[in-house]
């Protein structure tokens, strides 16, 4: 009877370890039958969009004679416009960031398109939404906009939400930084964090056993006992890039008193205005807005195919942070350790 007892409950894990892989697959099926549109480049004018919004509302309150002479009147303005000096050039990109910035692989894309034909009298606004994550990961998001600014195209970031950590080693590289009042920004900081099992694993009579080459190729571990000297080197490679972090945002912003606001805080919009970490309030929809009355607006969009293990870890990590699981991973540092910018809630 305990036999069956114990073959019973392995049958059961079994068959719901086969569900939930079966669920999984029809998720990730169905999910890439809704993708069905190709991978590539697109290029969006917005000044249509606004114009059609406009349009609707004006249709709806207005009288049909208004509403005839307001056409009327805003085709001519169109004409002189297009009689006029060529008009300035916003593209418009987007970046959602998340642990790993998964999204530098489409800004990379966005970038060298927008290079390709950007003027230095044009402008690149990018609507920055990321908490941090992976150091590496986002110092490579950060580098793609300094090609930008390598080239002299003039770089605004507008971040309606949050801009901490490593997203704020990306905003810090902007021109101008426009923030909403409540926007989260700063978190100029580094942290590594990871569990020890090593204590369990002797009260259970394991042993880990750990070989390497060079004397810090691993400085803290999971299973095997940490020492203070590896402590000690980890410490000292988070202070390391703290210093990398500190002297990027010393150097695309000088206005900033370094050294009081690298402390891994954070702080709202009117706040992080005063200590110049932004240099002015608002929102993304107004800042647009008033562009299209100025200019000419393209949003610029890459779109590509993920692959079967982006989308599970994205469907992974999509489903920890509604539970509030998600925490902060990050790159293999030298020693082994995770090593990430410090976002806010760590």
């Amino acid at each position: 009877m305990e036999f069956l007892a114990d073959y019973g409950l392995f049958l059961a894990k079994t068959v719901t370890l086969l569900i939930a892989l079966a669920v999984a697959v029809a998720i990730i099926a169905g999910a890439s039958r809704r993708d069905g549109k190709p991978a590539g480049l697109k290029v969006e004018k917005l000044n249509e969009r606004y114009r059609e919004m406009a349009r609707t509302v004006k249709r709806a309150v207005l009288s049909k004679r208004d509403f005839r002479q307001a056409e009327k009147s805003e085709r001519k303005d169109r004409k002189k416009q297009d009689k006029a000096a060529q008009r300035k050039r916003y593209f418009v990109l987007d970046f959602k960031g998340d642990i790993r910035a998964t999204a530098v692989a489409h800004l990379r894309e966005e970038i060298s398109a927008v290079l390709s034909i950007a003027r230095p009298e044009d402008e690149v606004v990018l609507r920055l939404e990321n908490p941090g994550g992976a150091v590496h990961e986002h110092g490579l998001a950060a580098s793609q906009l300094m090609r930008l600014k390598k080239r002299g195209i003039p770089l605004t970031v507008v971040v309606d939400k949050v801009a901490a950590s490593g997203g704020y080693l990306m905003a810090c590289i902007a021109d101008r930084i426009v923030a909403a009042p409540f926007a989260v920004i700063g978190s100029i900081g580094v942290i590594a964090q990871l569990p020890n099992f090593n204590r369990a694993l002797r009260e259970h009579g394991v042993e880990f056993e750990q070989v390497t080459a060079g004397k810090y190729k691993r400085t803290l571990t999971m299973f095997g006992e940490n020492t203070e000297e590896g402590r000690a080197k980890l410490r000292e490679e988070l202070e390391e890039v703290h210093g990398l972090f500190k002297a990027l945002v010393a150097e695309h912003r000088p206005v900033v008193d370094v050294d009081s606001v690298a402390t891994g805080e954070h702080w709202y919009g009117s706040r992080a205005l005063e200590l110049k970490l932004v240099d002015e309030l608002g929102s993304s929809d107004d800042y647009l807005l008033d562009a299209a009355a100025q200019g000419d607006l393209y949003q610029v969009s890459w779109k590509g195919k993920p692959n079967l293990q982006e989308k599970i870890l994205s469907m992974l990590e999509t489903a920890a942070e509604r539970l509030g699981l998600g925490g902060r991973r990050g790159l293999q540092a030298g020693g082994g350790s995770l090593l990430y910018w410090r976002g806010r809630g760590d």
